[in-house]
C-alpha cells in the first residue's frame, strides 16, 4: 500500500479509487479539510480520514474513492479536526476503512497530477522526466501526467521537495487568502505539452485550468458577531494568561470563522479595556489564531464592568465590522472575580441586544468571598440566569474542557435570548379613548384588544415594556413603562383600568403621552405609540403628531365606528397604509391585531439591527 504524507490533497492524485497509508499526526489543523462526510478534493486526504473517524491521530490504512463535485461543503468539528465550509468544488472524495472489495485491484503506485512532489509525498521511486536532446521535442511522462511549470534542467535534478506545510512555516509571513501558493501551482494538472527550452516554462495557454486557493466562508449555521473579553490583569499571571490565549485559539479553531459564518474580535481588560482586533480584522480561523498568539498581557486591575461598558458603547459598531443581522455575543473571561461592579453596565448591554456569557475560572473560595466587590456578579451580568450563559471552571488546567460546550451554546442562535427582535426591543405606549361615545361594554372590548396585542411581546425590564394613557378632555397615566416588568403583571394592570367617560381631545392626549410616557423611554428602545379612538378629535392632531414623529415615535392609529379616516392618516407614521387601521365595529377589533403585530415586525426587520 503506498504511503503518503499528511499534506497530500486528494486532487493531486489522479486515481479514481485507491488505498493509502497515512502517517501519525494528521490531526494537526495546518492540514486543511473542507466538508463533512463528502470532502472537497482540495482537502488533506489523511486529515479527512481523521475528521470522518476512519482513522485516529496515530495513522493507518484507508480506502479513498473519488466522487462528483458538490455545490457546497459544510464545515464541522469532529474527532479533533475542524473542517471548513466551501461554496463549491469541482471534485470530491469519500474515505472508508481499508477493506478491499473482491475482484478490485488497487494501484500499488499512485499517479499524481504533479511531478514536483510525487516522490516526496508518496515515498515511492518514480522515473523522472528525461531531458530532451533536441530542442522542441515533447517530454513523455512515465508515472506522472503533468509537465511542471519549472525549468527542465531544474526539474530533472531537483532533490526531494519538502512537504507544503514545512514551506509555509519557514516563510516569513503567511500568504494572503486568495493568493496562489507554491503548492497551488501543482494542483489541478494541465495536459502534458512541449517544454520550451529557451524559456523553460509551459506555454501560458496551458495554465488556464489552475484553481486558486478556496477562501473559507465560515459556518453559515453559526453566523454571530462575537467579542471575547479576556482578563489581562496582573493577578492572572503569565502562565494562566497563556492558558487563556490557548483556550481562545481552540475556540476560534472550532468555530470555523468566515464572512458567511462567525466573526470574532478580542478586547483585553485590566485597569482599562482596549481592542486587540475588531470583527473585520481577521476573516479566517488561522489568521485569528496567529493574532491571538501575539497578544501581550496589559496588567492592572480586573475592571470587568468597565470592559462590558466599552464593548456596549463602541465595539459592536458598523465601523468595527458589526453586520447588524447577526446576533451580538460577548464572552467575558474572569480570573477569580472583578474589581468593579458589573450589574448596571450588563443591564445596558442586554438592552442593547448583546448576549453576555461569563466564564469564571477559579472563583472565590469561601475565605476569599469577603474580598468580592459584587457578590453573585456572574448572575447579575449574564443575558439570562438559567445556567445557559454561565460557566464556572474550577481550575485553569481544566479550561480546555469548556471549548466544545461554549461553541455549541454561542452557535445556538435560537437560544440567544438577548438578541434584539421585534418582540423584545420596544417601549409600547397605548393611548386609549375613554370618551362617552365608547361606553362601558365597548371599553372592556378595547382593553381586551390592548391585552391581546401586549401578550404577543416579550415583556421584562430589559425587553419590551408597556405603558398606557387614557384620555377624554383630560388625560390620565394609567401606568408607565417602569411600573410593571412581567407579562402577567401587565395583563392584570390592563384589566384593572377603569372607564373614565367624557369628550375626545386626541391631540392633547398625544402631547401628554410624549411628555408623561415616552419621555421616560430608554434611548436604545424603539418607541411605539398605539392610539385607539372611536371619533373625530375636538382639537387639532397635526402638531402633536408631528412632534411625535420628530421624537422618533412610531405611531399606529386605530379607528373604530365614527373615527375620521383622514385624521387617522394624519396621526399615523408614514406610510399611512401600514400604520392606520379602521374597523366599523368594536367587536371586529380582534381581527386586525395579527396585522398590527406583523407590520411592527416587518418594519423592525427592515431596519438595521443592534
Amino acid at each position: 500500500v503506498p504511503q503518503i504524507n499528511c499534506d497530500v490533497k486528494a486532487g493531486k492524485i489522479i486515481n479514481p479509487e485507491f488505498m493509502v497509508k497515512c502517517p501519525a499526526g494528521c490531526q494537526d489543523p495546518k492540514y486543511h479539510v473542507y466538508g463533512t462526510g463528502v470532502y472537497a478534493s482540495y482537502s488533506s486526504v489523511c486529515g479527512a480520514a481523521v475528521h470522518s473517524g476512519v482513522l485516529d491521530n496515530s495513522g493507518g490504512k484507508i480506502l479513498v474513492r473519488k466522487v462528483a463535485g458538490q455545490s457546497g461543503y459544510k464545515g464541522s468539528y469532529s474527532n479533533g479536526v475542524q473542517s471548513l465550509s466551501l461554496p463549491r468544488w469541482r471534485e470530491s472524495f469519500i474515505v472508508a476503512e481499508s477493506k478491499p472489495q473482491k475482484g478490485v485491484a488497487y494501484p500499488s503506485t499512485l499517479t499524481y497530477s504533479s511531478s514536483k512532489t510525487a516522490a516526496a509525498k508518496a515515498g515511492e521511486t518514480t522515473k523522472a522526466y528525461e531531458k530532451p536532446s533536441i530542442p522542441g521535442t515533447t517530454i513523455q511522462p512515465v508515472t506522472l501526467t503533468q509537465a511542471q511549470a519549472t525549468p527542465v534542467a531544474e526539474a530533472t535534478h531537483r532533490p526531494t521537495s519538502k512537504p507544503f506545510a514545512a514551506s509555509v512555516t519557514s516563510s516569513p509571513r503567511p500568504q494572503p487568502v486568495g493568493h496562489r501558493s507554491q503548492e497551488m501551482e501543482e494542483v489541478d494538472g494541465w495536459k502534458p505539452g512541449p517544454v520550451l527550452l529557451d524559456s523553460g516554462f509551459v506555454p501560458k495557454e496551458e495554465l488556464s485550468t489552475q484553481s486558486s486557493e478556496p477562501v473559507p466562508q465560515g459556518d453559515p449555521n453559526c453566523k454571530i458577531d462575537l467579542s471575547f473579553l479576556i482578563d489581562g490583569s496582573t493577578s492572572i499571571g503569565k502562565r494562566r494568561f497563556r492558558i487563556q490565549k490557548q483556550f481562545l485559539a481552540d475556540v476560534v479553531q472550532a468555530l470555523d470563522i468566515g464572512p458567511a459564518g462567525p466573526l470574532v474580535g478580542v478586547v483585553q481588560y485590566g485597569d482599562n479595556p482596549a481592542t486587540q482586533f475588531n470583527l473585520k480584522t481577521h476573516m479566517n480561523s488561522q489568521d485569528l489564531k496567529t493574532a491571538i498568539e501575539k497578544i501581550t498581557q496589559r496588567g492592572g486591575l480586573s475592571n470587568v464592568g468597565r470592559a462590558i461598558s466599552f464593548v456596549t458603547k463602541t465595539f459592536f459598531s458598523k465601523a468595527n465590522g458589526n453586520r447588524g443581522g447577526a446576533p451580538n455575543v460577548a464572552v467575558v473571561m474572569v480570573d477569580g472575580w472583578p474589581t468593579d461592579k458589573v450589574e448596571e453596565v450588563s443591564r445596558v448591554a442586554r438592552e442593547s441586544g448583546i448576549n453576555v456569557f461569563f466564564i469564571t475560572v477559579e472563583g472565590a473560595a469561601e475565605r476569599e468571598k469577603q474580598h468580592v466587590v459584587e457578590p453573585g456578579f456572574a448572575s447579575k451580568a449574564v443575558c439570562r440566569t438559567n445556567g445557559f450563559y454561565s460557566f464556572n471552571v474550577q481550575s485553569w488546567l481544566s479550561l480546555h474542557k469548556t471549548v466544545q460546550p461554549l461553541v455549541k451554546r454561542v452557535c445556538d442562535t435560537d437560544r440567544l435570548a438577548c438578541s434584539k427582535t421585534c418582540l423584545n426591543s420596544a417601549d409600547i405606549g397605548f393611548v386609549i379613548d375613554g370618551s362617552s361615545s365608547v361606553g362601558t361594554s365597548n371599553f372592556r372590548t378595547v382593553l381586551q384588544f390592548v391585552a391581546n396585542l401586549s401578550k404577543e411581546f416579550e415583556i421584562s425590564d430589559t425587553d419590551t415594556r408597556v405603558g398606557a394613557v387614557q384620555y377624554t378632555y383630560e388625560q390620565r397615566l394609567e401606568f408607565g413603562f417602569d411600573k410593571y416588568n412581567s407579562k402577567a403583571d401587565i395583563l392584570s394592570a390592563i384589566r384593572r383600568v377603569g372607564y373614565w367617560s367624557g369628550g375626545t381631545s386626541t391631540g392633547a392626549a398625544i402631547q401628554y403621552a410624549l411628555e408623561q410616557l415616552f419621555k421616560k423611554s430608554k434611548p436604545n428602545k424603539r418607541k411605539v405609540m398605539i392610539i385607539i379612538t372611536d371619533g373625530r378629535s375636538y382639537d387639532d392632531v397635526r402638531i402633536p403628531a408631528m412632534a411625535a414623529y420628530q421624537k422618533g415615535v412610531i405611531t399606529y392609529a386605530i379607528g373604530i365606528a365614527w373615527a375620521a379616516q383622514d385624521e387617522l392618516e394624519v396621526m399615523a407614521t408614514h406610510p399611512a397604509k401600514d400604520h392606520s387601521f379602521f374597523v366599523d365595529d368594536f367587536d371586529n377589533l380582534y381581527k386586525i391585531a395579527p396585522r398590527i403585530i406583523q407590520n411592527i415586525c416587518t418594519e423592525f426587520n427592515s431596519q438595521p439591527r443592534n
